[in-house]
């Protein structure tokens, strides 16, 4: 069977996608692929029937099942009577944001801090140190700030985040009006 037969139209596509999105988010695509098709899967699956499904070779699934778990963005499964191991996705789309950023954060965001941190200990020793260093200074104000806040939100129930979400663009309208009666140029998207 191809991945035409093993998938709908819709799920297909989705997890396409996902394999094509995969290199700009870090991963591969295999990876990618086998995520998006646990995600929309209606019950756990194992290595055999993704390797099957995706038409994937088995090591490959194995591998791309251990990088998910080390994101922890797949589940280990055992079903009664059965010794294979079967993977399923996290239901709570929530729980799976969380679990992304602060694997993000732990990975890429955390070493970065560390690195500005030691930076500013040390001592300038020229113009040009001391103006990268308060460079260096405000990038970490900024990333530092930001993860204060985003401890913040996820502390916040699901809907409330969704509400702070969406006062995000209202206020966002409220201050383009009042640029706009202040005679202030726009301000800048992106």
């Amino acid at each position: 069977m191809s991945l035409q037969e093993h998938l709908p139209p819709l799920s297909r596509q989705f997890v396409a996608h996902f394999g094509e999105m995969g290199s700009r988010w870090g991963i591969n695509r295999t990876v990618g692929q086998i995520y998006a098709l646990l995600y929309v899967a209606r019950a756990p699956m194992n290595a055999d029937e993704i390797a099957e499904t995706l038409e994937f070779s088995r090591s490959n699934v194995s591998m791309g099942l251990k990088e998910l778990q080390s994101w922890r963005l797949v589940r280990l499964k055992h079903q009664p009577g059965d010794r294979r191991e079967y993977f399923e996705a996290p239901q709570d789309v929530w729980e799976i944001f969380r679990v992304l950023a602060e694997e993000r954060r732990r990975r890429e965001i955390e070493p970065t801090l560390s690195m500005l941190r030691m930076a500013l200990l040390e001592e300038p020793t020229s113009d040009a140190e001391r103006h990268a260093q308060e460079r260096m200074r405000q990038m970490y104000e900024l990333i530092d700030r930001l993860m204060t806040w985003f401890d913040d939100v996820q502390k916040l129930a699901p809907e409330t985040a969704m509400q702070l979400m969406g006062m995000g663009a209202t206020v966002t309208r409220v201050l383009e009006i009042k640029d706009r009666l202040s005679g202030k140029a726009p301000r800048k998207e992106g």
